[in-house]
């Protein structure tokens, strides 16, 4: 195995690892619980957005940082530009006292953002095991 195949492998291990993370901070923000007797699920975002005033700006700090990782791991700048629309949108409706919280239980942005996040790592992976083993992706 060459030094460069062990690397990209152990950079794949890390990122999936990163991804896991993200994955479970979104789930604890978006869906972490379920109304009884009903399929609706809601968050952290959702409870701590109803505390008048502070409550979405509270809940910015962890999207924020959701979109920070995904830069960092080297998501496109389109990809970063969506995932930031997904944010702004759940703090500007958010901040609109009863519509802003019912939009938090059905938009889930911190869900959607780990989705583009999973999705265009997911094609990064998929093109870099194809040019290890010298297939192609399209069909």
């Amino acid at each position: 195995m060459t030094d460069i195949h062990y690397d990209a492998e152990r950079e794949l291990i890390v990122i999936e690892r990163e991804l896991e993370n993200l994955n479970r901070l979104a789930r604890t923000l978006d869906s972490r619980f379920r109304l009884p007797g009903t399929p609706i699920r809601f968050g952290l975002d959702t409870i701590v957005g109803l505390i008048p005033g502070i409550g979405d700006t509270l809940m910015a700090a962890p999207s924020a940082w959701i979109i920070w990782r995904g830069h960092r791991m080297g998501i496109g700048k389109r990809h970063i530009a969506r995932m930031l629309a997904n944010s702004v949108a759940d703090y500007v409706i958010g901040l609109v006292p009863v519509i802003g919280d019912l939009f938090d239980v059905g938009f889930k942005a911190n869900l959607r953002n780990v989705a583009i996040l999973r999705e265009q790592l997911g094609a990064r992976q998929q093109a870099h095991s194809s040019a290890q083993t010298g297939t192609s992706t399209t069909t």
